[in-house]
């Protein structure tokens, strides 16, 4: 897997390659507002986002349907690799090019999907900024759809042939588990706000807390205030007290997956690929009344 190409993209690079027929764009926006109670857990697709406004040529690709295993009981599960492959064939995503990936929400969700997709061995990139980034450049926007509906192909049937599958990019609640009772290697780390880590504010998910033994990197400390990642330098200054004398792999997770893919993007940025992500996090974790979880509240 080639770690030289910069996970990210500038507005000025897409908007420079934006006619090139290696790059493909998406938007990945999904609309999950804030907790009013614990419990509170609400999501939507960003369908309607994208019909609002969206880069012209991006198709919308469905974190909460389409690309998410349905039958498990917490939202965006990861379908089985190889399911995933071919559903991302039937996108028109294969190895061959490389998806630009942008939401409505500071990145968050294109994240998510960068991560995905390297797990099938994928090489995406993230427009840093994303479409607020976009837009505040000046960059056109579009309203309606003006790409062809894909065709149907048998890309999918082969997919297990031209995809290169990373399942060490993912780890479950057994895994997890054992590195808590110190039977594994690896250090948690939680990339929710201090307060949800706490356990001082309301949780979408079952119960406040965070897993035992974890340490608490806010995914949000990682982008500026316009969004964007921070510079390389100010990312090694805030990751390095994760990385020195602690047991790897990094173990990501936050509520469901998706802000602990900002943690996975800022750690290749400084070159750590000893990183593996939580799928289920806190709401499968905090689901299952058996498993510790620890506040810190006073």
């Amino acid at each position: 897997m080639a770690h030289s190409i910069s996970p990210l993209i500038s507005v000025a690079e897409l908007s420079e390659r934006r006619q090139d027929p290696s790059l493909a764009i998406f938007d990945a926006s999904v609309v999950l507002p804030s907790p009013r109670f614990d419990g509170d857990y609400r999501v939507e697709s960003g369908q309607a986002q994208w019909c609002e406004g969206h880069i012209p040529n991006a198709r919308r690709l469905d974190l909460t349907h389409d690309l998410a295993d349905t039958s498990q009981p917490f939202s965006f599960a990861l379908p089985p690799l190889e399911d995933l492959a071919i559903r991302f064939a039937t996108q028109g995503i294969t190895p061959q090019i490389t998806p630009v990936l942008y939401d409505k929400t500071d990145g968050f969700w294109a994240a998510r999907l960068w991560w995905m997709l390297r797990s099938v061995g994928v090489t995406a990139r993230i427009l840093d900024g994303g479409y607020s980034a976009w837009q505040n450049a000046g960059q056109p926007t579009a309203t309606k759809n003006s790409l062809p509906e894909l065709e149907n192909s048998n890309i999918g049937e082969r997919s297990h042939s031209i995809f290169t599958l990373q399942p060490r990019l993912w780890c479950d609640r057994q895994r997890v588990l054992r590195i808590v009772n110190g039977s594994e290697n690896g250090t948690l780390i939680c990339a929710l706000s201090k307060t949800v880590f706490d356990g001082t504010s309301p949780t979408r998910y079952s119960r406040r807390g965070h897993i035992p033994h974890s340490l608490n990197l806010p995914a949000r400390s990682l982008l500026n205030a316009q969004g964007f990642y921070q510079n390389v330098q100010e990312l090694q200054s805030i990751l390095q007290p994760f990385l020195t004398h602690k047991p790897l792999p990094l173990v990501l997770y936050c509520g469901g997956g998706i802000s602990a893919a900002v943690v996975a993007v800022a750690l290749v940025l400084v070159g750590q690929f000893n990183t593996t992500l939580y799928d289920g996090s806190l709401q499968e974790w905090s689901a299952d009344p058996e498993l510790p979880l620890v506040t810190n509240s006073l």
